[in-house]
């Protein structure tokens, strides 16, 4: 898997666990504060979209994720 992936898997993972603990209806609920963490996730990938700069991109990195190559599937 590539850094990525990755980094959609664990975005997604901490959205909805931030909801679980988050939304007043659930068995998990916590504070209406660990909402602001989703917000953070969302701004985060927001970000990440415009620069290409995610400090969870070089987490797993160091950790030996490797990049996707997305230019070998181009052909001419």
């Amino acid at each position: 898997m590539t850094v990525e992936r990755y980094i959609r898997i664990v975005a997604g993972l901490f959205i909805m666990v931030s909801l679980a603990l988050g939304v007043e209806e659930s068995p998990l609920f916590v504070s209406r504060w660990a909402l602001a963490f989703t917000a953070f996730v969302g701004l985060n990938l927001f970000q990440f979209g415009f620069t290409n700069f995610c400090p969870m991109a070089i987490i797993l990195r160091k950790l030996g994720a490797k990049d996707s190559n997305a230019a070998c599937c181009v052909t001419e």
